[in-house]
């Protein structure tokens, strides 16, 4: 069973992008593996990047995202702000980088909108 619409799986596939899909109680995910980091930004160059799919997912956004291993910045050696707090899925203490989305386009956007964000996000960290 596919936590993903066909678009979403289409997508990564023909990036090239490798992904898990996984459920928890009632929590459907995906997790990005080995996502490259930001050269120079953080203590380590790859994470595992995990998505959670709200109910009525694709029209209703994912809102936060999550890295394993935790990252700090190379710039002063601590957490980016807004992310240092755990979240506990798959038995495993993921870092939440709480980041809102209040653009989501319903119908239009999918997992590649919240990839960008994703680097977005990773790319402009303080």
């Amino acid at each position: 069973m596919s936590n993903l619409p066909a678009k979403d799986r289409d997508y990564l596939e023909s990036k090239g992008i490798d992904y898990e899909e996984h459920a928890e109680n009632t929590q459907k995910a995906v997790i990005i593996k080995n996502c490259s980091l930001p050269d120079g930004r953080f203590d380590v160059q790859q994470a595992d990047v995990l998505i959670l799919l709200p109910p009525g997912y694709p029209d209703v956004p994912p809102d936060m995202f999550f890295l394993l291993p935790w990252v700090k910045l190379l710039n002063g050696g601590r957490y980016p702000s807004r992310a240092d707090v755990a979240f506990s899925f798959k038995n495993q203490s993921w870092q939440r980088w709480s980041r809102h989305n209040n653009e989501w386009r319903p119908g239009a956007d999918g997992i590649w909108t919240m990839l960008k964000r994703v680097k977005f996000a990773l790319e402009k960290a303080v």
